[in-house]
């Protein structure tokens, strides 16, 4: 899965085995988790409507995060950088990344390219580890 604001691919685990090993591998890279939002669940009890299992992981680095915030204090509108885990109609599971590099398009300081770089080549090796 590629888009002009994530990337992302098809694990062959579980859902529920994909949520650990992919919030493990932010974890490696130097990313914890700030939110963790469980659409399914959210939609069944507001709503009653039922869909396959979809997490949102809300994670950061807090040493990247700190720079991007020191150039632009309302660059909090953007982050963190979400990780989707989700499950399809069919039961495949897909685990979804945005790219920082957008967000580092939104911002008029060039400095905070290196930075969006980094995140993202970081948030690649999650990726490539599941």
């Amino acid at each position: 899965m590629k888009n002009s604001y994530g990337f992302g691919k098809e694990v062959s685990s579980s859902f529920e085995e994909t949520v650990p090993k992919v919030v493990e591998a932010l974890s490696r890279e130097g990313f914890g988790i700030l939110s963790d939002i469980d659409v399914a669940a959210t939609l069944k009890k507001r709503l009653g409507k039922e869909m396959p299992p979809y997490r949102i992981l809300g994670a950061c680095n807090p040493a990247l995060a700190h720079q991007v915030l020191e150039m632009e204090p309302t660059v909090g509108l953007l982050m963190p950088c979400n990780a989707v885990v989700r499950q399809d109609s069919a039961g495949k599971v897909h685990v979804e990344l945005m790219d920082p590099e957008v967000m580092s398009m939104m911002l008029p300081q060039p400095e905070v390219k290196p930075l969006a770089v980094d995140a993202k080549a970081r948030l690649q090796r999650v990726l490539d580890s599941l």
